[in-house]
């Protein structure tokens, strides 16, 4: 789920104390002894002068999309890794993210892909076996300073990896060494897209399209039996720009696997998706549709296929007729002319980028610590 997912990301990346991502809620006196070791920690960053873009550096994002690799992390987090790189003023996209998750095996056998849930992987050990067992194998930079003051690698240099357990693998013996999260490409993607693959059986569908402008007028189709085995369920105007705010399809994506439909029908989208979907879900199509995008050209009858190992997504069209389309499209009419919420859709980036509305760390001259 995301925030599983964000909180382990906060370890991997170095932003948190080790084992502090997963204690249970109801845990209290853990709770105390994180607060406590906080402050400390804190303190000595202050003395050392450590700042987070010391820590946020290319390596360790690489650690935290590794992390998200191996455990089979919700798709949100290729959003907000390179959402973070922004703040740090280093260039981290989409296909950088993808790429690393495509040569990350999957060792973490997590919910909703897998049979164990947060409390699960606490029990056990937490995120600190997780990242020991990618140490171990060599994918993890275990250089990259943290929030104690220490290495990565140091943090967990006492860490033993326990063996009579199956939530998390060693990386030479993984639950597949294919990754758990892939990025697609294609024509009707050209800045890419994303889909988790864990726990799913087929990894290749054919289909026709059928195109929604909403999540609502999916979901209402759904409901009414429209959808059937074979069909590619088409949200769009759900991106960035277009929604505003790509928010999450989760409803649809409920509705479509409670009628047993989740391996046969194939639901791409401009959107996102919650951490918890399962089902062959596509997020993150770009260009969105509200800028022109191949996912806005879309007809009904459409041939889409998809290819989750070769990472390819494409629509059955000549260049001709994408281009045809192009010259026909015009851009839709929004309900939100004026406002916060269209000042957001003015200003929000491309969801490969990280869908930021500022330029970031690359434009400052200087940082409020250095006034």
């Amino acid at each position: 789920f995301t925030a599983n997912t964000m909180a382990c990301i906060s370890e991997a990346i170095g932003l948190a104390l080790t084992n502090s991502a997963m204690p249970p809620a109801v845990n209290t006196e853990e709770r105390k002894i994180y607060a406590e070791k906080s402050g400390k920690a804190v303190m000595n960053l202050i003395e050392k002068n450590i700042r987070p873009r010391d820590i946020v550096t290319q390596d360790s994002l690489v650690n935290a999309a590794r992390v998200v690799a191996a455990t089979g992390g919700s798709t949100n987090a290729a959003l907000h890794l390179p959402a973070i790189a922004n703040e740090a003023g280093i260039k981290f996209t989409l296909r950088d993210v993808t790429e690393i998750y495509n040569s990350t095996p999957y060792i973490g056998d997590m919910a909703p892909g897998g049979k164990y849930v947060a409390k699960d992987l606490y029990d056990v050990g937490g995120v600190p076996i997780v990242i020991k067992s990618l140490i171990d194998g060599g994918y993890i930079n275990g250089d990259c300073m943290t929030v104690t003051g220490k290495t990565i690698g140091q943090n967990h240099q006492e860490i033993i990896f326990p063996t009579n357990q199956d939530v998390v693998y060693k990386c030479d013996q993984p639950i597949s060494t294919n990754s758990s999260v892939v990025g697609l490409w294609g024509n009707l993607a050209e800045n890419g897209c994303i889909s988790k693959i864990a726990g799913l059986k087929n990894l290749n569908f054919k289909g026709k399209a059928k195109c929604f402008d909403s999540e609502e007028k999916a979901l209402e189709a759904v409901l009414k039996n429209e959808i059937v085995s074979g069909d590619a369920v088409i949200i769009r105007y759900e991106g960035p720009i277009g929604g505003p705010g790509m928010r999450e399809m989760l409803s649809t994506t409920g509705a479509i696997y409670g009628q047993g439909l989740g391996e046969s029908v194939a639901l791409i989208t401009d959107g996102r998706f919650s951490g918890g979907t399962r089902g062959f879900c596509i997020g993150h199509v770009g260009p969105e549709a509200a800028v022109g995008g191949m996912i806005g050209l879309l007809e009904n009858g459409d041939e889409i296929i998809i290819d989750a190992i070769k990472g390819e997504i494409n629509v059955s069209l000549t260049e001709k007729e994408i281009l045809d389309r192009k010259k026909k499209w015009k851009p839709r009419k929004t309900n939100h002319n004026s406002g916060s919420i269209w000042k957001y859709a003015q200003t929000v980036g491309p969801a490969h980028e990280g869908a930021v509305t500022q330029p970031g760390a690359k434009n400052e001259t200087h940082t409020y610590a250095d006034i």
